[in-house]
């Protein structure tokens, strides 16, 4: 199960997949039909938070199977 300590050390991994995403932004844009080469810290953490959100539920299913 995921404890309060699991959730505090996921934090540090958010800030830093939105910091990787804002500046690999550039680069993504293109090939998935964007339309701006660059956005905002904030618009980074939003479209992160979002993943996080979908991708999630599928890891806990995968885990549970194992």
């Amino acid at each position: 199960m995921f404890g309060y300590f699991s959730v505090l050390a996921a934090v540090p991994g958010f800030f830093l997949s939105s910091l990787i995403l804002m500046a690999l932004w550039g680069q993504v844009a293109p090939k998935i039909g964007g339309v701006e080469d660059t956005i905002s810290y904030t618009t980074a953490m939003l479209v992160t938070i979002t993943l996080w959100l979908a991708v999630a539920p599928l890891a806990a299913v995968g885990r549970k199977r194992k």
